[in-house]
């Protein structure tokens, strides 16, 4: 065998072996090339396999048949760019007269296959230009976050998406959200992320956590309040009702309206108002809505209306003080009694686990999407923290957050314990820890051992 022989079959065995076992470093160093070379050259037979070519126009038919020439070809949509990613390919194009964005979504699984890419989706842009992301490998049987983030005020990244793009939780855009999901579906890892996204921020965390506090007082250093029963839940979310309260008669004493101020400069949100005056945002979780919502008795029962009345309050009008809603449960409709559906309206942001039923995926999404609802059913069992996120315009998505430990949302949050802000409001449900240690204590030295 000459030396190129053996050359050649070393690289085509590194490329199968990190196919196998990394296929992240494999795209980034065959990957790429090749299916970039590969979608070009099939780009025009594909795109008429697939129905999305256009009959040539007539006055090009007319131009052949004056000049005797044949008939041109279909056209597909023109090429606009290919932009290689960390985990696909990005090819935007521009359609052709006569054909629409929902043609090329519809087609999406048959581009898939032909281009050999691993998953293909589409969005419009803009008007007549639509954008395919295709990922070369599954991105999310081992999540791996790219190294650069954005980290805009209060807009949080918590997971990936199945295109390879970073899904964020921005609760400016998105004020309020509802996690649902069954019995070790994930959420509680999402959940992590999200106070582990949350920790470095300047942002007041409240938490509501009806098991006697296991899944969020291990991270109680970096909260500002919790709960851990429905008593002092029901406490909790008046005292948080009086602050919105508050924060809107700050707002109005600052909202700056008179002649000479611009439309931009009035304030109608914390968000608006200066930086030395602005109050601190507070994030809200609760981890299992349904203990809230249930009860046994009269006495229970009169607890639950007001504990929901609060909620409803606090999602209603609480986005322009600042307040923002994570709300998590296993499933969350009308069995949970009355007005919960009220509370859900107001929940945009939907992200669900692994269900067991139609009818919770239908509680996260029936309103949304009937593809969200059958997608979040066939999530299957061994994929632990795989979710479907949607929101209120009908778009969805798959997604997976990285899997963080409970150790490691410990330590972020203990790293950022200095950054509680001091609200007096909720110094009463400040959880009671012992403070961190100023150094590591020293080792003991064993004792010599005597004869």
């Amino acid at each position: 065998m000459t030396a190129f022989t053996v050359a050649v079959v070393l690289v085509v065995a590194v490329a199968g072996l990190l196919r196998w076992r990394r296929p992240a470093w494999y795209w980034l160093t065959f990957g790429i090339t090749l299916a970039g070379l590969r979608v070009l050259v099939r780009y025009a037979s594909v795109m008429d396999a697939c129905g999305l070519t256009v009959p040539p126009s007539r006055w090009r038919l007319a131009l052949a048949r004056m000049t005797n020439r044949p008939a041109p070809d279909p056209r597909a949509p023109r090429i606009l760019r290919l932009r290689p990613t960390r985990t696909g390919l990005v090819l935007r194009i521009k359609l052709r007269p006569g054909q629409d964005a929902f043609d090329v979504s519809a087609a999406t699984d048959r581009l898939r296959h032909s281009f050999g890419m691993y998953g293909v989706t589409s969005n419009e842009v803009r008007s007549s230009v639509v954008e395919i992301r295709m990922t070369g490998y599954d991105v999310l049987k081992r999540v791996q976050m790219p190294a650069q983030l954005d980290h805009a005020p209060m807009r949080v990244p918590v997971a990936l998406r199945e295109d390879g793009a970073v899904h964020y939780r921005d609760y400016r855009a998105v004020p309020h959200g509802l996690t649902l999901g069954a019995t070790e579906s994930g959420k509680s890892v999402y959940q992590r992320n999200l106070v582990a996204g949350l920790a470095p921020l300047d942002v007041a965390l409240v938490g509501i956590d009806c098991k006697q506090g296991v899944e969020l007082f291990p991270l109680a250093r970096r909260f500002s309040a919790l709960a851990d029963n429905p008593d002092t839940a029901l406490e909790l979310l008046e005292v948080l009702v009086a602050h919105m309260q508050e924060v809107y008669q700050l707002i109005r004493a600052q909202q700056r309206i008179s002649i000479t101020t611009p439309d931009e400069e009035i304030a109608a949100d914390i968000w608006d108002l200066p930086t030395d005056v602005r109050p601190v945002p507070v994030v809200v979780l609760v981890d299992e809505v349904a203990e809230l919502a249930l009860f046994a008795t009269k006495d229970e029962e009169k607890r639950r209306d007001r504990i929901v009345t609060a909620l409803v309050r606090l999602a209603q009008l609480g986005r322009a003080a600042g307040i923002y809603l994570e709300i998590c449960g296993q499933r969350f409709g009308a069995e949970l009694g009355k007005s919960i559906t009220m509370l859900r309206s107001q929940l945009t942001g939907r992200t669900a686990h692994r269900v067991n039923d139609e009818t919770s995926a239908n509680m996260a999404f029936g309103d949304i999407s009937p593809d969200a609802v059958l997608a979040a059913v066939q999530i299957p069992t061994d994929m632990r923290g795989v979710a479907i996120a949607g929101d209120s315009t009908g778009g969805w998505t798959r997604i997976r957050a990285p899997h963080t430990s409970l150790r490691q949302a410990v330590n972020i949050c203990n790293k950022h314990a200095d950054r509680v802000p001091d609200l007096p409001a909720l110094e009463p449900f400040r959880p009671a820890v012992a403070p961190l240690p100023s150094a590591p204590m020293p080792l003991a030295k064993p004792a010599p051992a005597t004869a």
